[in-house]
């Protein structure tokens, strides 16, 4: 029998199987799905302090306890509704997280009531369209950037929870608002005509 090896090269950090999958098909990847865009920001913060490969692990299990990520459900979660989560070993129970995924929930509706949804407010922060560094290292990718700055002292004034800088430019990374993906990751290649339609779409818009 032939062993097929993968000979792609990935991002350094993309070591277990389900860090590939995730590389391979995800992170970096444009989203403008509202509920997308909420279950990261809940992932992100639950992930402060801890490996994106734990939050990984528990994904499935967080689909489940956070109602699939409809933010107008979690919003609506109570002290029953906490104390079961504070009770399921397949998320991260740490309170402070608990209560910022349903606070940030009830942000997340102000938003959208407000700017029609969330997608049109939170990719303001990088002009409607990806950034593209062309990054040959790990080193050379920041914890933070001005944009991710800025996004998190808005979303910290509009009542968000665990949503600092770092969170922030994570969150990016994840929702394809920043393509971090090395040179040399072969995922570079194949994001960048999606982002390359993402800028024609925003000028079409502007």
């Amino acid at each position: 029998m032939i062993q097929v090896i993968d000979a792609k090269k990935r991002c350094p950090w993309g070591r277990s199987e389900l860090e590939i999958a995730y590389h391979d098909r995800e992170w970096g990847v444009p989203q403008h799905s509202d509920r997308v865009l909420f279950e990261f920001l809940v992932l992100e913060g639950a992930q402060a302090g801890l490996s994106w490969s734990t939050i990984l692990a528990k994904r499935e299990a967080y689909r489940r306890a956070f109602s699939e990520f409809d933010a107008e459900r979690v919003a609506h979660y109570g002290p029953a509704q906490v104390r079961e989560l504070m009770a399921n070993q397949g998320i991260v129970r740490n309170r402070l997280k608990i209560d910022a995924a349903i606070v940030n929930a009830r942000a997340f509706l102000e938003v959208r009531k407000e700017w029609g949804s969330f997608d049109a407010y939170i990719w303001q922060f990088v002009g409607e369209r990806p950034i593209s560094k062309a990054r040959k290292s790990m080193k050379q990718v920041p914890a933070s950037t001005r944009e991710s700055e800025l996004m998190s002292r808005e979303l910290l004034r509009r009542g968000f929870k665990f949503v600092g800088p770092t969170i922030c430019y994570a969150f990016m990374q994840a929702v394809g608002m920043v393509n971090d993906h090395l040179v040399s990751c072969f995922r570079r290649a194949e994001i960048e005509p999606k982002i390359g339609a993402e800028a024609a779409y925003a000028g079409m818009m502007s």
